[in-house]
């Protein structure tokens, strides 16, 4: 069993702990605002559309189902 250096307290650990809470919240908040989004472009576009992600990085628009081509993020930075 690797001894590792740093091996946080009790209180330490209930402060990561609390942190760990605050983390979840805040990525919750981000994906139901990217959810929301997602919602008002289909509702303007008539697409149903969604963000594709990969390795935690926004790489464009597209749809779940395929039908459409990826439009790719640097297109989009145009």
């Amino acid at each position: 069993m690797k001894k590792y250096k740093i091996v946080p307290t009790k209180r330490q650990f209930a402060q990561l702990k609390q942190g760990w809470k605050l983390f979840q919240a805040i990525n919750d908040a981000y994906y139901e605002s990217i959810s929301d989004l997602e919602g008002k472009l289909t509702a303007i576009t008539g697409i149903e559309v969604e963000f594709f992600f990969c390795d935690n990085s926004c790489v464009g628009i597209g749809n779940g189902t395929r039908d459409m081509a990826l439009i790719q993020r640097d297109i989009l930075e145009l």
